[in-house]
């Protein structure tokens, strides 16, 4: 019974993920707001939205294992599987304008989460403090990308993706109904997904922090999974590597710091241990392949892919243990 409420819980998280995106995408349509505005917040904030559920869930029923667990796992995932899976595809050109920027404030958002594992509180203060940074980035970047020529790309792209989403003759009413729809939604599957990996945990006599960095940390990183490997299928990786520093970006400042301000968390010795040091890891990877080497390889990819197998077998020797 467990698994088909995890399962159904993922499910309802997703499948209300896309519905709230798509009903407030029509909503801002109906009110004239641009393509580009829609691209660069409510499809972007869309694909964020099952970690933050999950964690703010998590976070409420008293599993701060799950709750950052998830955060770090799904970093971890991000980088090594979702990215290195589709270098594999096809290569990854790091070159995009204000990449270097994005990378640079992954790593002091990444060096910041370490600061507060290694103290062992995410207290309601530092959530603030995330939050305030992740808002300063994201409207430093909007300006500077819109002074910038290259931001051409990068507004195309936004401009696309938010016009790829069918219109689906929703009209103000019928997307009002689906952005409250897809709310309840996965509000209710993030709890379902929640309750059952907590009681997964239990059955199977493991840390939730196993459960939140493995199981729920891929289910909740499955959105940028899919927008990944569409990107790799379509030769365009770069959009796959953007996905990924801008999604670890918003894991790191807005759902910790979000669910930090909501409930308070004591970050678990286990997370510091291990989960903690492997995201460091495959960040300082991504950066020195970014910065360095201009590019993520099929090769890089492959041992992208390779380390988060091996880490993936740390896991289960722990739990076997």
């Amino acid at each position: 019974m467990v698994y088909v409420e995890l399962i159904a819980g993922l499910i309802l998280l997703l499948v209300a993920g896309d519905l709230l995106v798509r009903g407030s995408v029509a909503v801002a349509r109906r009110f004239g707001v641009s393509p580009l505005v829609i691209g660069l917040t409510l499809v972007g904030f869309g694909t964020s939205l099952p970690e933050l559920m999950a964690s703010l869930q998590a976070a409420l029923l008293g599993a701060p294992g799950i709750a950052v667990g998830n955060v770090v796992g799904s970093n971890i995932a991000n980088i090594l599987l979702i990215l290195g899976g589709a270098a594999i595809i096809a290569p990854v050109a790091a070159t995009a304008k204000g990449l270097h920027r994005d990378t640079l404030v992954l790593a002091l958002a990444t060096v910041a989460l370490i600061a507060l594992v290694i103290a062992g509180v995410l207290p309601r203060w530092a959530g603030v403090i995330l939050v305030l940074a992740l808002i300063a980035y994201t409207g430093s970047a909007l300006v500077l990308d819109r002074r910038e020529q290259a931001s051409a790309a990068l507004r195309e792209h936004e401009t696309e993706t938010a016009e790829a989403i069918p219109p689906a003759n929703l009209g103000l009413w019928g997307g009002v109904a689906f952005t409250v729809g897809g709310l309840l939604g996965v509000v209710l599957g993030a709890r379902l997904l929640v309750e059952a990996a907590v009681v997964l945990a239990q059955s199977w006599g493991v840390s939730e922090t196993i459960i939140g960095v493995s199981i729920v940390a891929i289910g909740t990183s499955l959105p940028e999974l899919a927008t990944s490997v569409i990107a790799a299928l379509k030769k365009e990786s770069d959009v796959a590597l953007g996905n990924v520093v801008g999604s670890n970006i918003f894991n790191i400042l807005g759902i910790l710091g979000v669910t930090a301000i909501v409930s308070p968390l004591t970050v678990p010795a286990e997370i510091l241990q291990r989960d903690a040091w492997v995201m460091l890891g495959a960040t300082v990877a991504l950066i020195a392949a970014v910065m360095l080497l201009r590019r993520i390889g099929r090769a890089t990819g492959a041992v992208f892919v390779g380390a988060y197998a091996v880490y993936v077998g740390v896991l289960v020797a722990a739990a076997s243990a």
